[in-house]
């Protein structure tokens, strides 16, 4: 049980790193939605995130994957390093002079304000050059380190944000000083000045790392370490499609005088979902390098399906939990009313971001044994059914077709990576236990969201009986590894 606790004790401090700050950053959804004049506007700021996740995955091109499985290789670590850094460093400063060069053509590509286009090229550039340093800490096991400037990250874009958006407009009358930096309908910007001040002060936090660098570049090594990345590079975009290309098509797809409100009031929804994403994300940044570093192992495979019943497990819980309150979330997330009309797209995107974590645990097969093409394919697949469904969907019923898209794209990619591990890395799931807490989960949910809304009897002894299930099921599993 030794392997277990290292990983929960890795995976909840590397909780704590998404968690925390993005709980502190959660802040901000009730802050947009309160203080920004109306949706249309976060709408807007809702489509400009969306080409910032798709530029992320250019500008890391797998490097950070990549990292990984040659840091865990019996080489030349100190050769890992430099050369996947001084890649980003080359490739990023490249693309930020290119995108200055030609901003006023790429700013109307995109439809996109020169002057917002340039806060979000310093913003992209700056959080690339952190790449490979925040890696580093996770591959060097320092996780604290790694929380820490994760917290201060957020820390400073939620004060700066809610200084900008709160108190500069409410004070700037009162104070000579507020108002000498107080500049009307600048809502947008504010927003994006907060995010890159943040982003500046989480590389002076990491300079040290660049400061310990060898001016030394490995050739062949990065020929090889490319080669690995390329398909987690296509695996990457096609899954920043599904995350976010549906608000990128809804602003094309709508009538122009709905689409931007329409956005977002369903971005703001979709934040209701952030518990599952943020479970999922968490456990991701604490499993990957355990899978890496135990692949050879004796029986790893056993380890592996152990933690992805557990995922599932613990993943079921967090959609129940989520369904049954979802109507104090709301009030507590997002504060306008007329943000409401998009909540029932709330279980579908709870579900689909579940079975996107459950993806991410079946997807060790390919990395451990460098058939990272397969991601690729897998998420590819997964990338087409999200534009397809988007196209045929959104005319007809709107945002909601973005959510069951986002679903069926999921749980596609979910099921193809599940059938190509017993072929490639069979891996001993007990399916039929993983799919009854599944089912139990989301019929229960369904119940109390659609059924009994606000029926707390009835969705406080439904969380009940799916703790007492569980329990009788694993209960000899589980206090195995409690003792451990």
């Amino acid at each position: 049980m030794g392997l277990y606790k290292k990983l929960f004790q890795q995976t909840f401090i590397y909780g704590l790193a998404t968690v925390l700050p993005r709980m502190i950053s959660f802040i901000l959804v009730p802050i947009h939605t309160e203080y920004l004049s109306d949706s249309a506007i976060y709408g807007r700021i809702s489509v400009i995130f969306a080409y910032f996740v798709l530029f992320n995955v250019f500008l890391s091109y797998g490097m950070e994957t990549a990292f990984f499985r040659f840091f865990n290789l019996k080489e030349n670590k100190q050769d890992v390093i430099n050369t996947s850094a001084w890649s980003l460093v080359g490739t990023t400063t490249l693309f930020l002079m290119l995108t200055l060069f030609f901003t006023p053509e790429l700013s109307s590509l995109l439809d996109i304000k020169p002057e917002y286009f340039k806060l979000i090229i310093w913003i992209l550039a700056l959080d690339a050059y952190v790449i490979i340093p925040f890696a580093y800490l996770r591959a060097k096991g320092q996780p604290r380190k790694f929380a820490l400037i994760k917290v201060i990250n957020v820390t400073i874009n939620v004060f700066l944000t809610i200084f900008f958006l709160v108190w500069l407009v409410s004070w700037h009358t009162k104070s000579s000083l507020f108002n000498a930096v107080y500049i009307p309908d600048f809502q947008v910007n504010y927003v994006f000045i907060a995010n890159l001040v943040a982003s500046a002060a989480t590389l002076i936090l990491l300079l040290p790392f660049y400061l310990r660098l060898r001016f030394t570049f490995n050739a062949a090594l990065w020929k090889r370490m490319l080669k690995y990345a390329y398909p987690v590079l296509l695996a990457g975009l096609a899954f920043s499609i599904n995350e976010v290309f549906d608000r990128i098509l809804l602003k094309y797809l709508l009538p122009d005088d709905i689409a931007d409100s329409a956005i977002g009031a369903y971005s703001a929804c979709y934040k209701l979902a952030v518990f599952m994403t943020l479970y999922a994300t968490a456990f991701r940044l604490g499993i990957e390098p355990f899978f890496f570093s135990h692949a050879k192992t004796q029986n790893p495979q056993k380890a592996y399906a152990m933690i992805t019943k557990y995922f599932v497990i613990i993943g079921a819980l967090i959609l129940l939990s989520v369904m049954v309150f979802i109507q104090p979330l709301k009030y507590l997330i997002v504060r306008d009313e007329s943000y409401y009309e998009a909540l029932a797209i709330v279980p579908l995107i709870l579900l689909a971001n579940f079975c996107l974590g459950i993806y991410h645990n079946l997807s060790v097969w390919y990395k451990v044994t460098d058939r990272t093409r397969f991601g690729a394919y897998i998420s590819g697949f997964g990338a087409l059914l999200t534009f397809v469904a988007n196209i045929l969907l959104i005319p007809v019923i709107g945002y909601y077709g973005s959510a069951i898209a986002t679903l069926v794209a999921y749980a596609s990619m979910m099921v193809l990576s599940y059938v190509y591990s017993k072929k490639y890395y069979p891996i001993p799931f007990q399916t039929s236990r993983i799919l009854s807490y599944m089912l139990i989960s989301v019929a229960l949910g369904g119940l109390s969201f659609y059924t009994f809304e606000e029926n707390y009897i009835f969705g406080i002894a439904s969380l009940a009986f799916f703790i007492f299930f569980v329990y009788s099921k694993e209960k000899d599993e589980i206090k195995k590894i409690l003792k451990s």
